[in-house]
């Protein structure tokens, strides 16, 4: 039987409240995230990290001490796994935390597929998310001579739409026993310089949002696209989401927040939008805050992947 591997590529998080720091450093070490040269990165990947470890431990402690990211997409490689059937064996690599991508590829290797298929978890593409794991990946694998092939984003994958519509909706009927309620669909932020040098991702989050709109098919939607988790002094893609959300509580409108350019929950779900927002959210009037859930293992979103990587065997984006 011939035999696929599959890479699921993430962003990773600590595992540990030991794991903060390093996971810190390695985020910011990333050139696609700090585009100065050597010695400089290393310096301020050292200075951002220390400065900013005692809150990124806060947040975690939230967590139980650590991130959820890594079990939750072991439990989408599973799914999958079950979804594409023999002769697939999916795999997770993770770009700032364990499972590495240079350990996750001996493992591919060890495996003797006669096929590797990366797949980003990552709907949107971005230099700094897709882009750095498939440059570390081309980096660990050089001088092999697997075949190997990538899907490079998906904003509007079918299965990832429908998912996300359904719980959408779910949400929205229940918001709507609050009143007209306010939509906020919401991605990760990402330096506008990014933007301008040619990045596409804001342009893709932007095709999510008007596909996910269309689909739902509610006459009388009131809708904004925001982005959240901003860091630094660097301006950042707009509206903020924060900003929106207090002007919506302060008129006191239902709140539904639809994260859409994360597949799996984790501290930027689960801590920033579920307590962060939510906290205040009601402080300033809001009546009823509802976050739809990450399509996670949804059985369209599994679907959807599972046929993004059957194309890809056949049709498909050569490293």
């Amino acid at each position: 039987m011939k035999k696929t591997a599959v890479v699921l590529f993430n962003l990773g998080g600590p595992s540990s409240q030991e794991g903060v720091k390093p996971f810190l450093f390695n985020l910011f070490y990333d050139p696609a995230i700090l585009t100065l040269p050597n010695p400089f990165r290393y310096l301020l990947a050292k200075l951002i990290s220390n400065k900013r470890l005692k809150k990124a431990k806060e947040i975690y402690s939230l967590l139980g001490g650590g991130s959820p990211l890594l079990k939750n997409t072991q439990t989408q490689a599973l799914a999958l796994e079950r979804e594409l059937g023999p002769g697939h064996r999916v795999f997770v690599a993770m770009r700032y935390a364990p499972p590495l991508i240079e350990d996750v590829w001996r493992k591919v290797d060890a495996f003797s597929p006669q096929k590797i298929i990366l797949l980003p978890l990552y709907p949107q593409f971005s230099a700094t998310t897709t882009g750095s794991s498939l440059k570390a990946w081309k980096k660990v694998s050089k001088g092999k001579s697997l075949p190997t092939h990538i899907v490079p984003f998906y904003p509007t994958e079918k299965g990832f739409l429908d998912a996300l519509k359904e719980r959408t909706i779910f949400h929205y009927q229940k918001a709507k026993k609050a009143g007209h309620p306010k939509v906020l669909l919401t991605a990760h932020g990402l330096p506008e310089k990014f933007i301008q040098n040619g990045d596409p991702y804001q342009k893709q989050v932007e095709e999510t949002a008007h596909s996910l709109v269309n689909s739902l098919g509610i006459t009388d939607l009131d809708y904004t696209l925001c982005y959240q988790s901003r860091v630094g002094p660097l301006k950042w893609t707009e509206p903020s989401l924060e900003e929106k959300i207090l002007k919506a509580s302060q008129e006191s409108r239902p709140l539904v927040i639809v994260p859409i350019s994360f597949v799996s929950e984790h501290s930027e779900t689960l801590v920033e939008l579920d307590i962060v927002y939510r906290n205040k959210a009601h402080e300033n009037g809001c009546p009823s805050y509802h976050r739809v859930e990450t399509v996670q293992t949804h059985p369209l979103f599994i679907k959807g992947l599972a046929n993004l990587i059957i194309c890809a065997e056949e049709n498909s984006h050569a490293l």
